[in-house]
């Protein structure tokens, strides 16, 4: 066991405290701390129930049926597990204990109902508006001629949404880039048609006093085509006597970016190929609209952006442009976002979300639907943030490949060799630098590979040294998302590969990475996706890693008293190995309902380890002891025999085997009322039976583990099925050589460690 395994597993169990520390994989903060609780939740076992809890945690080979069984101990309350507590050693405050139980599952099942009616909800996608975009929209003048603006509505939201400061944009976030390309828009479009002096007087002052701010700010958090957009707004003020300082020296650097980047345009390929140009057309001089009408998106819109389309409105006076624009001002009411729809976007991202933050266990039914939709506008060449797309970039088509894989759909990694060119991969053609969070996404994506899927090992490959290189020049600003800890993400996905990663790990760490509603995304200016990033996600997960957390710190508590009572010790099992065979179940199986699967696997792997110690400590451990012990195993034995000494005898390690996997075919029958004695002890002599020829624990293994934990699960199948069925054969031969290897490479990385610890 590493250290950073032990240390992971005592920080797992770990009495929860009042603070919230950033992430270990932080760059600025090396130790990590548990999750607070959520205000007014108490936390099971910590105050002194804990030995009441687990009764067949006792030593005895045949435990006397308790009053309360294991089928009474869980029930569900509106589809949700609920814990209940045995009620001996009853103390004066059990009422309120009871209370305090009641209104976490109560405040369980509140987020998990209105997070399903937002998951139910999903459409063309949630999103906040965006003022630069509203203002290109309200330019637009009435197609029909009559002089008057073609979206009054628009004109309205403007002047109802100025911030008091004077500007327009987000309200909990301050981005110069964002405030001033917002905020100028805005005070071109009411400065156009003669409308709120004041309003557009008090968004200029605004203007130049924060004009200077530009000079300091970071270049990655620059919107999308900000050096194209902010002049052309420019030029549109000063046509209109709006008093800007246009000889600033801030103004004419942008003005030389702007000259520059219009120079490296390819105008020939924009009129003739879809490329991601198509998004940002607003003030782009010397358009060839009748080309660039041919390259429309399906429901009208030029790549799906609001203001591009408006301006393109404006010049075309194009009824599908007015189509889309229309079903946009009126879904919003007046306003638009920077990008619309966001479908793809949002139904693959929140799947994401949930399944990192440990929660998609409640929503399986509504995850099946997002995924569903995801697969259905899927393409051989990749997808883009909306469905039915011609252009397709690296990081929606890595995330939405991700979540399609680990769903069990066929998607093929051939859809990668789009985006590389030259051993390099890009996100979509042209880009000037890669986003930090699409590469990531991409290594993420790519460590779902299958053999020979040449294009993955590439894109791992060189995903990998990117973050690496990132990491090591404190360069993990991202240019699409203001994240709460992307060092922290980065660094975690770096250091523990998806292979390597146990579920309830994940999940407690990116609980602390997770910004919630204060994650900020960067499109043409700073937007919002409420059903991706929300504190509803973020106040269920904690709920739910507390309340699974306090029932591990229970069972780990009667795991012990289970070793100090069976006296493992004597058998060769150092609380170390206790703590790594617990820390590892319960980090994999960790849900309240799966207690019994949780403990299996636990006890078989201390069962496994003091069968290994046994033997490997006997100066004899010859074929012929091997055949004796699985021969007494076979036969039943039952022995009284008395301790000799410290050391234990073969004939007692027999007796602790056969009486544990009694225990836990016994809470099998309580909680599913099947017998599973049968094929528990079945599984068990097959394990054996190998181990006697070969005389090597690790060979089998994995199978032993995955059977026990699926009969205690209530599983019961064909012992015929499962001796002849292909596929299982294939399965089970697969888990037992990688595991085989895995512990076998483990076992040497621990030698060559100890070996440079301790070199004579």
């Amino acid at each position: 066991m590493s250290s950073h395994q032990y240390y992971s597993s005592i920080h797992l169990f770990s009495t929860v405290i009042p603070s919230t520390p950033r992430s270990s994989f932080s760059s600025s903060n090396n130790t990590i701390h548990p999750l607070p609780p959520p205000s007014g939740v108490w936390l099971y076992g910590a105050r002194g129930k804990q030995d009441t809890f687990h009764a067949h945690s006792r030593c005895s080979a045949i435990s006397k049926p308790r009053t309360q069984g294991y089928a009474d101990l869980f029930h569900q309350q509106n589809g949700l597990p609920l814990i209940n507590w045995p009620h001996h050693d009853v103390v004066e405050d059990d009422t309120e204990e009871d209370a305090a139980k009641v209104s976490v599952a109560k405040e369980i099942d509140e987020h998990v109902k209105t997070i399903k009616a937002m998951l139910e909800m999903m459409e063309d996608g949630e999103i906040s508006i965006s003022a630069y975009d509203t203002a290109w929209v309200a330019l637009v003048e009435d197609i029909n001629g009559s002089g008057l603006p073609q979206f009054p509505s628009s004109l309205q939201w403007i002047a109802t949404n100025q911030l008091p400061d004077g500007s327009w944009g987000d309200a909990e976030i301050f981005l110069a880039h964002d405030r001033l390309i917002n905020t100028l828009a805005c005070v071109v479009a009411l400065k156009s048609w003669n409308l709120h002096q004041e309003k557009c007087e008090k968004g200029m002052l605004f203007f130049r006093d924060n004009l200077c701010k530009l000079e300091d700010e970071n270049a990655e958090h620059m919107p999308i085509g900000f050096e194209v957009a902010f002049p052309s707004l420019l030029e549109i003020a000063k046509k209109l006597d709006i008093e800007v300082p246009y000889d600033s020296p801030v103004l004419q650097e942008i003005y030389a970016s702007r000259n520059l980047k219009l120079t490296r345009i390819p105008k020939d390929i924009m009129h003739n190929v879809p490329t991601t140009l198509l998004h940002s057309l607003e003030g782009m001089p010397g358009l060839e609209w009748k080309k660039l009408l041919k390259l429309q998106s399906q429901d009208g819109s030029f790549l799906f952006s609001p203001s591009s389309t408006a301006f393109a409105l404006s010049q075309t006076k194009d009824k599908n442009c007015m189509e889309y624009l229309n079903k946009a001002v009126q879904r919003f009411e007046g306003g638009v976002p920077n990008v619309y729809p966001v479908d793809l976007f949002e139904h693959i991202w929140a799947v994401d979300r949930l399944q990192r933050l440990g929660i998609s266990r409640y929503f399986e039914s509504q995850i099946d639907e997002c995924v569903s939709y995801i697969h259905r506008y899927w393409t051989e060449d990749g997808i883009c943030w909306a469905r039915n797309s011609e252009v397709h970039d690296i990081d929606d088509t890595a995330m939405g490949f991700r979540v399609l894989r680990l769903n069990g759909h066929h998607v093929s990694a051939d859809v990668f060799k789009h985006f590389e060119k030259g051993g390099e991969f890009f996100c979509f053609a042209g880009q000037s630098t890669a986003a930090v969070t699409g590469m990531l996404n991409l290594y993420r994506a790519s460590q779902l590979l299958f053999p020979g899927e040449k294009i993955l090992e590439k894109a791992k490959e060189f995903s990998f040294k990117f973050l690496r290189e990132k990491q090591a020049a404190n360069e993990l600003l991202d240019k699409w998302l203001i994240t709460k800890d992307l060092p922290g993400e980065v660094g975690f996905a770096l250091e523990i590969p998806w292979h390597a990663s146990l579920p309830r790990v994940e999940s407690r760490f990116y609980i602390e990475q997770y910004g919630g509603e204060d994650d900020v995304w960067i499109g043409k200016t700073l937007y919002r996706m409420p059903y991706v990033n929300n504190n509803e996600y973020l106040q269920l997960a904690r709920l739910d890693y507390n309340n699974c957390q306090a029932l591990h710190r229970i069972e780990w508590a009667n795991f012990q008293k289970w070793y100090e009572e069976c006296n493992l010790r004597d058998f060769g099992i150092s609380r170390k190995t206790l703590l790594y065979s617990y820390f590892v179940a319960a980090a994999s199986v960790f849900e309240p309902e799966r207690s019994n699967e949780r403990l299996a696997w636990a006890k078989t792997a201390i069962l496994l380890e003091m069968i290994h110690s046994y033997f490997h400590e006997d100066s004899d451990s010859s074929g012929a002891r091997r055949r004796t012990f699985v021969h007494e195993f076979s036969t039943g034995i039952s022995i009284n025999g008395r301790r000799t000494g410290t050391k234990k005898t073969r004939k007692e390690l027999v007796k602790m085997l056969l009486g544990t996997l009694n225990q836990l075919s016994f809470g099998a029958l309580e909680v599913h009322g099947r017998d599973i004695s049968h094929s528990l002890r079945h599984a068990w002599e097959r394990w054996l039976l190998s181990w006697e020829l070969e005389g090597d624990r690790r060979r089998g293994e994995a199978e032993l583990l995955v059977q026990t934990i699926n009969l205690t699960a209530g599983y019961l199948v064909s012992e015929e099925l499962l001796a002849h069925h292909p596929q299982y054969e294939q399965l089970a031969d697969l888990a037992n050589r990688i595991c085989y290897q895995l512990g076998y490479y483990q076992k040497n990385k621990v030698s060559e460690r100890d070996q440079l610890e301790h070199p004579y």
